[in-house]
């Protein structure tokens, strides 16, 4: 406890550079973050680099796909210099392709595979990229609160960090009158943007929520490098809001 009597959060390294500082830090300790970007916009990568992150230090991942295949995602990830199938090895990686149904049959049946890794592992830090298909599963927004309440009331439950995925292209600047269902549920929100500008595209990220933190409230550059993300130290001065 601090000297004013309130419980000092623990957070969690994001492991990616200039993140955390926007962030007080980190993530808080077995919170359900949600990632919101476009095809080709870094949102597995990110993801990665936050598990990769967790596994230098020792602790025990868990990366859920519904559309990577296997080998293809180790050898992208090689790139950077990520070996997950070492990582594998070591048993602090488990790399697990799961369908969408699966996840809506395990939240009605209580349990799955996916609990029997993060219990049976005990598993710190886990992704699930990404949630979009598993979310067209259901009819209404009624519906879809109603699953993601208990995905994320599960995955609470399981005492791991999480990091979600969500495709779809946010807009830069644009305030939505509903906020939609998953992004309401979930503790923290990130928006990844990759706008076209002046005749090439550039890559920036916002922070727009994140439960009980004093995060940042600006626009900030962020690059894709030789060895992962890397956010820019100075907020974008130069983007126009659209």
């Amino acid at each position: 406890k601090t000297l004013s009597g309130f419980v000092k959060k623990i957070r969690i390294p994001s492991g990616i550079p200039n993140y955390d500082s926007l962030i007080a830090g980190g993530f808080e300790k077995n919170s359900t973050n949600l990632l919101v970007g476009g095809s080709g916009g870094g949102k597995s990568i990110f993801a990665t680099q936050f598990l990769v992150e967790g596994m230098r230090k020792g602790e025990v991942c868990l990366y859920v796909t519904f559309e990577e295949e296997k080998s293809q995602f180790y050898s992208n990830m090689l790139a950077f210099g990520w070996d997950l199938a070492n990582y594998e090895k070591k048993g602090l990686f488990t790399f697990l392709e799961y369908s969408p149904i699966k996840v809506k049959t395990m939240l009605e049946e209580g349990g799955g595979e996916i609990e029997r890794i993060v219990l049976g592992k005990k598993v710190n830090r886990m992704v699930i990229d990404s949630i979009t298909s598993f979310a067209l599963l259901f009819d209404n927004e009624l519906q879809k609160r109603e699953a993601a309440l208990e995905l994320f009331g599960m995955i609470r439950h399981w005492d791991c960090t999480s990091l979600l995925t969500l495709e779809e292209e946010p807009a830069l600047g644009a305030v939505r009158s509903t906020p939609k269902t998953l992004e309401f549920e979930v503790d923290s929100l990130t928006f990844m943007y990759f706008i076209r500008k002046k005749g090439k595209r550039e890559r920036y990220l916002e922070i727009i929520k994140m439960r009980g933190t004093k995060h940042s409230k600006q626009i900030h550059s962020f690059d894709i490098e030789s060895k992962g993300i890397i956010v820019g130290k100075n907020p974008a001065s130069d983007i126009a809001e659209k």
